[in-house]
């Protein structure tokens, strides 16, 4: 637990905190700041306090011993992404799924969901179709739309309350968001960005994999003291298993779950939501995907690259350096800084191949490399490949397929 301490010596009662709180959670009466049960520990008072005589102070220290026995099952939480009134489980989540039995039924316990937001029913009946045992359901119109801060309050009273020992969520922008949070409110580490998930059977310790030093290596980190075992998976690393028609929603335990008041407060006002066009939509989906790298040489290359995308129905991706240079926008990097994808077919243009470029594509089913230099780490990983200058071939390519 962490509390909220008020220096007698250092505090002038000038009531900057009061006015700084956003969840009115301070208030000065008979010479003294008093702190109310509103408190979330955000921090406001501390950094706005002229005099520093607020702190965040934690009870848990370094050697804090937690009885891992206590701690039981693996969770995954999963993700919606609400459009038009309308739950669409992200497809991470099924993938987790997946990979979230296998490491149940290694540690012989029980794989459960956990989901949060509004008008749940389908989302519930669409999960009960997959190998969970337990779906938690949190239905809350507090939860209609994401906000990091509430999210992570509900999420770790639910953990506090049922104590899983394995936490799982998806690399997502909402998920790399909240996650964080959660750990940091359960005193409990997180590996982020995990490419592989496995159990060491004999200690119930998840190793997480993910990579580290810039792509070139590949560690395993574990959280052996603290529970629960956190991790973000990235989208597109694992598969996603089938569902079984045959299942319905009764199979399934389900657990119907309120937060506190607290936990539901937020100095964060949803507004609206902007969907993004197809132009910008999320690569990560796409079947086809035609990538350029800095040998597209500029904003030319890339048309050039946009009309054979347009030509076999896909997709347009970039390498980090043609990002950086401008000639894509950020939402269609491919890589270990970008997105992670996982098309039926990957053309790589103008892409040298480099490790951090690799991560983020080499899990495609068919990759075609077309570069000048025979030597290019990238036909190293590729199925098809053209040694050459893609001005050239793009456009053949392009022409052969429109006709």
């Amino acid at each position: 637990m962490s509390n909220l301490i008020v220096s007698d010596e250092k505090c002038t009662l000038c009531e900057i905190c009061v006015h700084s709180c956003p969840f009115d959670a301070l208030r000065i009466s008979a010479g003294e700041v008093h702190i109310g049960d509103e408190c979330v520990l955000c921090g406001a008072c501390v950094k706005k306090c002229p005099e520093d005589a607020l702190s965040i102070e934690s009870e848990v220290s370094e050697d804090v011993d937690v009885d891992t026995e206590l701690w039981r099952g693996v969770w995954v939480v999963v993700e919606i992404d609400r459009i038009d009134g309308k739950n669409n489980i992200e497809k991470v989540s099924f993938e987790l799924i997946g990979k979230g039995r296998e490491l149940a039924e290694s540690l012989q316990v029980e794989l459960s969901a956990v989901v949060m937001g509004i008008q749940l029913d389908d989302v519930v009946k669409e999960l009960s179709r997959y190998e969970v045992d337990k779906i938690y359901c949190v239905e809350n119109q507090e939860l209609a739309e994401f906000r990091s801060g509430i999210y992570s309050h509900v999420l770790s009273e639910l953990v506090r309350d049922f104590r899983p020992e394995i936490l799982l969520c998806g690399a997502t922008a909402d998920g790399r968001d909240f996650f964080p949070r959660t750990a940091a409110l359960l005193h409990t580490g997180l590996t982020a960005d995990c490419t592989g998930l496995s159990i060491d059977i004999e200690r119930r310790i998840l190793l997480q994999t993910r990579p580290a030093f810039g792509g070139n290596i590949m560690a395993t980190i574990e959280c052996p003291g603290y529970r629960p075992q956190m991790a973000t998976v990235r989208p597109n690393v694992m598969p996603a298993p089938r569902p079984s028609f045959e299942k319905k929603k009764e199979d399934v335990d389900m657990v119907e779950w309120q937060p506190s008041a607290i936990a539901l407060k937020s100095p964060v006002e949803f507004l609206n939501k902007l969907v993004a066009d197809a132009e910008s939509a999320n690569i990560s989906e796409a079947d086809i995907i035609v990538a350029g790298g800095r040998g597209t040489g500029g904003e030319a290359g890339f048309a050039k690259l946009k009309r054979l995308a347009e030509a076999v129905g896909g997709m347009v991706g970039a390498s980090r350096a043609a990002v950086d240079s401008g000639w894509a926008p950020y939402t269609a990097q491919v890589g270990q800084t970008g997105r992670v994808v996982q098309p039926k077919l990957y053309i790589a243009c103008g892409i040298s191949g480099a490790i951090q470029h690799l991560v983020g594509m080499r899990s495609a089913q068919t990759i075609v490399a077309i570069n000048k230099d025979p030597r290019a780490p990238i036909f190293e990983v590729a199925d098809f490949g053209f040694v050459g200058d893609m001005h050239k071939i793009v456009p053949r390519l392009t022409q052969e397929i429109d006709q």
